[in-house]
């Protein structure tokens, strides 16, 4: 196995300051590394762990420290890469690239030998994580900062990661891949059901729908899934609020001419078959609610035009409580957040590298990490909602809210304007993220959306594809659009999604080459699927 190393203390450890200058800590006895009043320590670890990671900086302010292996790969080695959040359609499976940041995990697969080998930190980890891989070894690169600047910890000794390495001979990659996320999450969050329904984004778009449309959606799911015992989720997307298609809080109302009645839509829905779910985006306030008593906002650059909280301030975090279990009161049983990453950091997954963040701002609790931060605010959304709701994390961080969530949004939005996006978007997220499902939480690679601007034809596969898979599957399609023919072929994804997919499991078979797998395994056979429109894909950007 090449992360053989791994199972045994780093053989080297760096301090690097905010200014990228980088400095070789002084070992000392016991497994310990010392610098300018940081001190890390390696504890061995037990089970799957390898060892785990501890920083203590009492005199100190910290940002990140970077623990060194040795490490051999052969040249026809390939590497995945997780994401710090969300895919965004490019993960894939790579040759060696030295610079490349890998968050939280990798993979390294040996085609030759037909090996395996995994490398990651275990999930709920103290720091943001990442892995690089060069041609002499791996080192695992650990941002301990608050903020956009170093974090100060005080007296206390942080447990910043728990290292897992395993390897795997004469088993296929994705096998691999799948098993390593199971040693990787010891005690995730699964939902008591296969996690299905539909969702009004895609064809509404956060405008020009009310309480009747969402009435609706619910008879549609209700028809749809054929009285099955496992209810489908019908979800009301952004939109249902004042201020703007995605805005942020406060949750106290819903608009008022469209959505008089929250409690009473929500027992309308039930009444019809279907489970309530709403949206919410809980880190943020919208535009003109400077007067709410939310506590205080982030210091530093702010998402515009809402303005992002401090989720270090306790009267914010009580707030935040309060509106997931407003919502719950009103009967809403699935809770699907957003935004929180971008509202913390002010950027989206794909724009964070290595950097993470815009430098010269700090949470007001300088004493936390920005992964004990946002941990801190999982867990007060879990709280909150209840054992009997179902929590759906989007654009969140999977690796920290694996264990919180029932449901990770996996993937970047599928669309139900452009057929492109969908492929680029749904398809990839499900292939590469799918190993992480059923082992972090169930991973949902968006909406199967279907509207008259996307092609039948192509919008049937996924479908097809992501209910025999087993992940959640959550339809978007406006029913009154909807043909009888396609309402059949609706109804018996749905239901094969209500069982819990296809019996013996699924995984694509061409990942190795291709960002888009077209084959397919399929309980005990195989399927083939043809992404591609007549003109080949679309290179522009889709929205």
């Amino acid at each position: 196995m090449p992360f053989a190393a791994l199972k045994c203390p780093p053989q080297s450890v760096h301090l690097v300051g905010e200014k990228k200058d980088c400095r070789r800590m002084r070992r000392l006895p016991g497994g310990r590394w010392e610098a300018d009043g940081v001190e890390a320590r390696w504890d061995a670890g037990g089970g799957a762990a390898s060892g785990r990671v501890f920083v203590a900086a009492p005199r100190a302010e910290v940002s990140r420290l970077v623990l060194r292996w040795p490490a051999v790969f052969s040249d026809e080695t390939l590497f995945l890469g997780d994401a710090w959040e969300r895919g965004y359609g490019d993960l894939q499976w790579r040759s060696r690239q030295p610079e490349r940041v890998m968050p939280w995990y990798f993979l390294a697969h040996d085609p030759a030998r037909r090996t395996t080998a995994g490398a990651g930190v275990a999930t709920q980890p103290g720091a943001f994580c990442f892995w690089t891989a060069d041609d002499t070894g791996v080192s695992l690169w650990l941002d301990l900062r608050n903020g956009g600047g170093p974090a100060r910890l005080g007296d206390r000794e942080l447990h910043a990661a728990t290292v897992v390495a395993s390897g795997h001979a004469d088993m296929d990659a994705f096998a691999a891949a799948s098993r390593f996320c199971r040693e990787l999450c010891p005690r995730p969050r699964l939902a008591p059901h296969p996690v299905c329904g539909g969702n009004n984004w895609y064809y509404a778009y956060g405008e020009n729908f009310d309480a009747a449309a969402v009435v609706r959606d619910a008879r549609f799911l209700a028809e749809i899934s054929g009285g099955h015992p496992n209810r489908p989720y019908c979800v009301i997307d952004a939109g249902w609020t004042p201020g703007g298609t995605c805005p942020g809080g406060p949750w106290a109302h819903a608009d008022p001419v469209r959505f008089p009645d929250m409690a009473g839509l929500a027992g309308e829905m039930a009444a019809l078959g279907a489970r309530p779910g709403v949206w919410m985006r809980l880190s943020a306030l919208r535009a003109g609610a400077d007067g709410v008593a939310r506590g205080r906002l982030r210091a530093g650059p702010q998402p515009a035009p809402e303005k992002a909280l401090d989720l270090t301030d306790r009267d914010n975090l009580e707030m935040i409580a309060a509106d997931v279990a407003r919502v719950r009161d009103w009967g809403y049983r699935l809770l699907k957040h957003d935004f929180s990453t971008y509202d913390c950091f002010g950027r989206w997954g794909f724009e964070m590298g290595a950097e993470l963040t815009a430098p010269g701002w700090h949470w007001a609790d300088r004493s936390l990490t920005n992964a004990e931060v946002i941990l801190r605010f999982y867990k007060t959304i879990r709280e909150s909602a209840g054992d009997d709701t179902a929590v759906i994390g989007c654009n969140t961080v999977g690796h920290l809210a694996a264990g919180l969530v029932e449901v990770q949004r996996a993937g970047d939005d599928t669309s139900g304007r452009h057929w492109e996006r969908t492929r680029r978007m749904g398809v990839n997220t499900l292939a590469f993220r799918l190993p992480q499902h059923g082992a972090f939480f169930a991973v949902d690679a968006d909406c199967v959306a279907h509207t008259p601007r996307t092609p039948w034809e192509k919008d049937r596969q996924f479908l097809d594809l992501v209910a025999r898979s087993g992940t959640p599957l959550f339809v978007s399609t406006d029913p009154a659009l909807v043909t009888d023919a396609q309402k059949k072929v609706f109804s018996a994804a749905m239901r094969i999604a209500l069982d819990g997919g296809e019996p013996g499991g699924t995984g694509p078979l061409d990942w190795l080459r291709t960002t888009s797998p077209r084959q397919w395994r399929l309980g005990s056979g195989t399927a083939a699927y043809d992404w591609t429109e007549p003109r080949g894909v679309w290179p522009f950007a889709c929205d």
